[in-house]
């Protein structure tokens, strides 16, 4: 195995800055107090007068960013204050319009007003959308049954929790079962049939006696949906997976998705399981062909990633290439597996467009709790 280069660091694009949402800097908020501050010392300690009380207009409007009104109105208060203090002397005719400064106060306070009231009601949607996307796609437990688990999910849309990728690891009477798809488009419009394939999944779990007949359930709500959409199609990708009792074996089938890779210490190797149609296309004629059932050893470790992870480009065009990487990323704890691809791929790429999303599924020791 080759060995694979350590890339420098990269901003995680994903962060939210302060300009898209995101409470504003500390330097921005002491910044209206500093500039009085300087300004006020620097007339105190000036032996002439000095034409800076220009400098105390831009106070007001930089207060509205980080404050609320009632501390606006405080810090238009002083700044009037300062400029009718005779020993500053910094509202002498020709340098400063008084009036000028006491409109632009009262204006910030107004504006500071809506500012807070908008925030408020921004706040209150984005927990209300937050809680909605989380009900589609929940948190995904340490454990399910005899099987470990660990997920990332990172959607390409600014501001979403859900893309058009999903997946979930649920346990019913047949054993615990796991999904990973991808459908067509990304953002807010592909979050319905997320939730559609996500709500035909978590039924097929409880009463569809094998995993040929789960993905057959997900085609047909796809299907259907299609025919009432707006789009003239609708598919999506997915392998589908279901551990035995013990986790010991695992049953797989793929419907147009990359295989997942079988983790066995620090070799990667992706697991020949032919493909079916996507779902949504309808069935091949006959029936589903069968999955491929494949023996777990301990220490092994199933990963499975979206198209997000092995289409991503860096800067002069190649694949991330994933299964080389993996071998050097991978740990004794698969829990941190996905973090540490994630924050590989980051580095790797000079921006990430699609949605990415990784699953790690490990057999439990025995012995775990």
């Amino acid at each position: 195995m080759r060995n694979v280069p350590v890339l420098p660091a990269r901003r995680d694009h994903t962060r939210r800055g302060w300009l898209r949402g995101a409470p504003p800097p500390w330097w921005v908020k002491v910044l209206p107090v500093l500039l009085i501050a300087g300004v006020c010392v620097a007339a105190l300690v000036s032996p002439s007068p000095l034409d800076i009380g220009f400098l105390l207009g831009a106070i007001p409007p930089l207060a509205v960013l980080s404050y609320s009104p009632w501390a606006t109105a405080f810090l238009g208060g002083a700044v009037i204050a300062v400029l009718v203090v005779p020993e500053f002397q910094l509202n002498r005719p020709g340098n400063t319009d008084l009036l000028t400064i006491v409109f632009v106060a009262v204006l910030s306070v107004f504006v500071s007003y809506v500012r807070s009231r908008r925030d408020a009601q921004l706040d209150l949607e984005r927990t209300v959308a937050e809680a909605a996307q989380r009900a589609v796609l929940p948190p995904l437990p340490e454990r399910v049954g005899a099987v470990r688990c660990a997920g990332l999910y990172r959607a390409a849309q600014q501001g979403t929790l859900v893309g058009g990728d999903f997946f979930d690891v649920r346990e019913g009477p047949y054993g615990v079962r796991a999904v990973l798809g991808d459908v067509q488009g990304h953002g807010l419009s592909a979050i319905a049939t997320v939730a559609s394939l996500l709500g035909a999944f978590r039924e097929a779990v409880l009463d569809q006696p094998d995993l040929e007949s789960v993905a057959a359930r997900l085609d047909r709500r796809l299907v259907a949906d299609s025919a009432s959409s707006r789009y003239a199609e609708l598919f999506a990708t997915a392998v589908l997976l279901e551990f035995s009792v013990d986790a010991r074996s695992v049953r797989l089938v793929s419907c147009g998705h990359p295989a997942p890779l079988l983790l066995r210490g620090r070799q990667a190797t992706e697991i020949e399981l032919a493909a079916w149609t996507p779902l949504g296309l309808g069935l091949p004629a006959g029936g589903p062909p069968a999955g491929l059932t494949l023996r777990l050893e301990p220490g092994h470790s199933l990963f499975l990633s979206s198209d997000g992870v092995s289409e991503a480009r860096d800067a002069d065009g190649p694949f991330y290439p994933l299964t080389d990487r993996l071998a050097a990323l991978t740990d004794t704890d698969p829990a941190v597996l996905a973090d540490r691809v994630w924050a590989d791929l980051v580095r790797y790429c000079p921006a990430v467009v699609d949605d990415v999303t990784m699953l790690v599924l490990t057999p439990a020791s025995p012995d775990a709790g």
